[in-house]
Order: C-alpha cells, then sequence, then structure tokens
C-alpha cells in the first residue's frame, strides 16, 4: 500500500487554510439557515473562483474559463443539494481526524505528498503537517493551487509514475 496525496483534505486541524474558516463559520446557524447560506454560494462566480482559488496570474491564464462553465452547466437540483450536503457534512468529517493521524503515525505507508501551495483551503503549511505523521513521506511543492493537476498534469505525472515504479519494485 501506498499513499499519493494531492491537495486533499487534511486531517490537521490547525494547518487549514482561510477559506476554511468561511466553512466553518456556517456550522454555527441553524440547520436550514446553513443550508441557505451555502446554496447561496454555489454560483457559477463561485465555481470560478474555486479554479482560480490564489493562483499567481500568469497561472490563472492557463487554467481555461471552459472548466467553471462546464461544471456550472451541469449543476441541477439535485446536484445542488449533494453540493450542500458535502459541504456542511464537513463538520462531520473531522470526527475520523484522530483515526487517520493515528493510521498513518502507526502505519507510516510510502506517500508522495504532491501539492499546490497556491491554495486558500490547503496551502503549504496543510502539505507540511502530513510529515508530523508521514516524517519520511516525498513532498513536492509545486506553483499550482487547489487544483494542481489543471496548471502542472506532466509534472504531476511524472512524480506518480517515478514514485509507483520504486514503491512497487520493492
Amino acid at each position: 500500500m501506498a499513499l499519493i496525496i494531492q491537495n486533499g483534505d487534511i486531517p490537521y486541524e490547525d494547518a487549514l487554510g482561510p477559506k476554511y474558516a468561511d466553512i466553518e463559520a456556517t456550522w454555527s446557524l441553524p440547520r436550514s439557515e446553513m443550508r441557505k447560506v451555502l446554496a447561496e454560494a454555489i454560483s457559477k462566480e463561485t465555481f470560478k473562483e474555486e479554479f482560480l482559488n490564489d493562483l499567481p496570474p500568469p497561472l490563472a491564464a492557463a487554467i481555461p474559463p471552459d472548466l467553471w462553465t462546464l461544471h456550472w452547466s451541469l449543476m441541477t437540483p439535485r446536484r445542488k443539494e449533494i453540493a450542500i450536503d458535502l459541504i456542511a457534512g464537513l463538520k462531520e468529517n473531522r470526527a475520523w481526524f484522530p483515526q487517520h493521524r493515528t493510521y498513518l503515525r502507526e502505519n507510516r505507508p510510502p506517500a508522495l505528498i504532491v501539492w499546490g501551495p497556491n491554495d486558500h483551503y490547503m496551502p503549504e503549511q496543510s502539505a507540511r503537517a502530513y510529515l508530523h505523521d508521514l516524517p519520511d513521506a516525498e513532498l513536492h511543492l509545486l506553483g499550482g493551487g487547489h487544483w494542481l493537476l489543471e496548471t502542472h498534469l506532466d509534472e504531476v505525472t511524472a512524480l506518480m509514475r517515478d514514485f509507483l515504479g520504486r514503491v512497487h519494485s520493492r
């Protein structure tokens, strides 16, 4: 078993970026109000902001508007409800963070961490937090953001192939 981790939700609450504070602020609202606020936040403009996130202008220019336009065109009322459930459920996901950290610490699977540090949800400190429990992990900070594969696909692919080749040859 091996792990490849790329700008995903992390089990280290103290290393989350400022965008998580926006989500956490909704958790104190009554459920119906929270869902209303989250529903209002799901828009084509929000999708655009999500894809561009905290990227410097040259990288932001490399992300085609087709991405958020296509995502928004696929947003049905049912998919919007699923998105609301997903965001609202992040609070409950935190309950498994201690078990996740314990698993990583006790099992220390080989791990490749490829990260776009220009990410308001999971900045560079989020990637480095994994090293607390996976001190032997390979960490590669690339210049992108949350949607790293959109800006650094070739680099990530090469790192993954190399990593998997070494891990599977053991």
